[in-house]
């Protein structure tokens, strides 16, 4: 059974451990922003084991001239589990919640690899791509909402 709820920033740190920060000590799955109220973290469960995760930060981007924005953060699925729409899932349940709160744009700084998968949710790449640290190649991605 598959099931989408709440869940603790420290319960997504195993899963974004095993798909964003293999090999990094499991401190590096800590985001700055994870324990601000006005972040959510979503977890997908299949028969009570977690298999995905997401976050969800109210965070301004000043590209956008749009005062109400959200980015995506740590949005991972166990390799086992991938190819099931579960992520699909996971970003269409923070679609959801940002519709719910009356939110404009969501954004988020998508890896090389995870580009064509947002581009068939409707999400559009900008810009150039850069590079992130120890992780790699991204590119600046952006969806209207509502």
């Amino acid at each position: 059974m598959k099931k989408i709820q709440n869940i603790s920033s420290t319960d997504t740190f195993t899963v974004r451990n095993l798909v964003l920060r293999i090999g990094k000590p499991i401190e590096s799955c800590k985001f700055d922003g994870d324990n601000l109220p006005t972040t959510k973290h979503f977890g997908l469960f299949i028969n009570e084991k977690l298999v995905g995760v997401v976050s969800v930060f109210k965070n301004k981007n000043a590209i956008f001239n749009i005062e109400n924005q959200f980015q995506i953060r740590g949005m991972a699925v166990l390799p086992e589990f991938q190819k099931n729409g579960f992520g699909k899932d996971l970003v269409n349940h923070c679609e959801e919640h940002i519709k719910n709160k009356n939110r404009t744009l969501i954004w988020f700084n998508a890896r090389e690899n995870a580009v064509p998968f947002y581009k068939n949710l409707g999400y559009n790449k900008l810009g150039n791509p850069f590079s992130i640290a120890d992780i790699g190649i991204h590119y600046l991605m952006k969806k209207e909402i509502g």
